[in-house]
């Protein structure tokens, strides 16, 4: 695989865009990611928490844990 298509490139390149994260258990975050590691852990400025596309809560910084994620999706339309 070239360097440019790996997981952890690819996300680095949408820092400062809005993406959405599915965690494992299924709760759903929306919000513009301002950081990311290794380790795929993830900092959310201005996160929504989501259920069912409905907004639950809306928190200032969210950090999601790397192990805890299930699919990210790049470029998400803030709801």
């Amino acid at each position: 695989m070239e360097p440019s298509k790996k997981p952890l490139n690819v996300l680095v390149k949408q820092l400062n865009a809005n993406i959405a994260v599915v965690l494992k258990n299924g709760c759903e975050y929306k919000g513009k990611m301002v950081k990311c590691d290794g380790h795929m852990n993830i900092l959310l400025e201005g996160a929504t928490e989501c259920r069912d596309d409905q907004p639950v809560a809306n928190y200032g910084n969210v950090l999601l844990r790397g192990n805890n994620v299930l699919y990210i999706v790049l470029e998400a339309l803030k709801k």
